[in-house]
């Protein structure tokens, strides 16, 4: 498995590889010839149009068959935008991109600077040198938009290209209070002294999904029989987020109900009325042996950089002020280390796994090297 910067590359083996990207963004390839032009508009793989030759986008996954690439196709580069269009990528975590065989064995994985003022990433490009394909790490932001940039490799654009959809903003959402829950929340916390949450489309989707799992197992479960947890689906959901709580409860009949059974004990009305959430999604499904009601209701803070970064400095104080409760020296933030533990987590998420050693068999010293760090000793905490 191959860390890489900004223009270094890695041969690729024969076969179908599939190019990942978690987190809040939207993948799409272009399919271009040796002088970078795509032959027509169907080399353009996006939301609107996920399949072409050799190339298929299905889930934010995207997989390259290069040796079922059109005639004449010497290359495929790969472009993340925000899946929400009304948000910057300077406001979002870097993108990582993932790169594995259809074994799921990592071959490499890329994580540039964050961008600055620029609307699309020009992230990577599979291309064939020879007999051989190899990837290539790129990281070059483009200002024009995604249009723009399809207008410049070829594609014939009318007026704007389709935004990647992506996943809804997190307002408007359509009907979204039509049961009055959230009002009744909203009201809960005004009293509590706590500020309103927003509904977001994409945490009321993952509610109302692990909800109606709930119903068909007729149990109450973080995790469902289908091996996949309330928090995975918020992720599958495009919901990157810092922190997230949740009810999950089965016997209220309504809204009213619900947020009662919610204010009855200190522990569920902490989460309520916690005044760090900012967005909130909800969804109930009747079901089991005994026809009970499900819901789920989420509240969450999204991932930004901001907060991303707040957090670490809030992580670093108390650390130091545990070491110096115990006498020892302060610990300075180490850029190289930052890069290496957010990576770490970025895969750990995109892979489902939770250990010191990654599932090809990097450990916390392989990573802090990769990413630059020359410190001889390397400890590591996973929470």
């Amino acid at each position: 498995m191959s860390e890489l910067v900004p223009g270094g590359n890695v041969p690729l083996p024969a076969g179908p590889v599939q190019v990942r990207v978690p987190g809040p963004f939207d993948v799409s390839a272009l399919v271009t010839d040796d002088g970078g032009r795509v032959g027509g508009d169907g080399d353009f793989v996006f939301y609107n149009q996920p399949q072409a030759p050799g190339a298929r986008l299905l889930g934010g996954t995207l997989t390259v068959d290069p040796a079922r690439l059109r005639p004449g196709a010497s290359r495929v580069t790969v472009v993340v935008s925000p899946s929400d269009p009304g948000t910057a990528l300077s406001a979002l975590p870097s993108p990582a991109l993932h790169v594995t065989d259809t074994a799921g064995r990592t071959l490499a994985r890329f994580t540039p600077a964050r961008p600055g003022q620029e609307t699309v990433l020009l992230l990577a490009e599979l291309y064939r040198r020879g007999e051989r394909w190899k990837l290539r790490a790129l990281g070059q932001g483009y200002a024009d938009g995604l249009a723009g940039l399809a207008r410049d490799f070829g594609v014939d654009v009318i007026d704007d290209a389709p935004e990647p959809h992506g996943t809804p903003a997190p307002s408007p959402v359509p009907a979204a209070d039509a049961d009055g829950f959230l009002g009744l929340v909203n009201s809960a916390r005004t009293a509590a002294g706590s500020p309103p949450l927003t509904a977001d489309a994409r945490l009321i989707s993952a509610a109302g999904a692990h909800a109606a799992a709930m119903a068909t197992a007729g149990t109450l479960s973080v995790e469902t029989r289908d091996g996949v947890s309330v928090h995975q689906r918020v992720v599958s959901a495009g919901f990157a987020y810092l922190t997230v709580g949740e009810h999950l409860v089965s016997g209220p009949r309504t809204p009213a109900e619900f947020v009662s059974y919610c204010l009855g004990t200190e522990r569920t009305r902490r989460t309520l009325h916690d005044s760090a959430f900012t967005h909130a999604g909800w969804g109930h499904a009747t079901g089991g042996p005994s026809g009970d009601t499900y819901w789920t209701a989420l509240w969450a803070v999204p991932l930004t950089p901001d907060g991303l970064d707040r957090t670490t400095a809030e992580v670093v104080a108390l650390t130091n002020r545990e070491r110096a409760g115990a006498g020892l020296r302060p610990l300075a933030v180490d850029a190289a280390l930052t890069r290496a533990a957010q990576a770490h987590s970025a895969d750990m998420v995109a892979r489902d796994f939770y250990a010191h050693t990654d599932p090809d068999g990097g450990k916390p010293w392989d990573r802090a090297a990769a990413a630059g760090a020359d410190r001889r000793t390397v400890g590591e905490n996973i929470a």
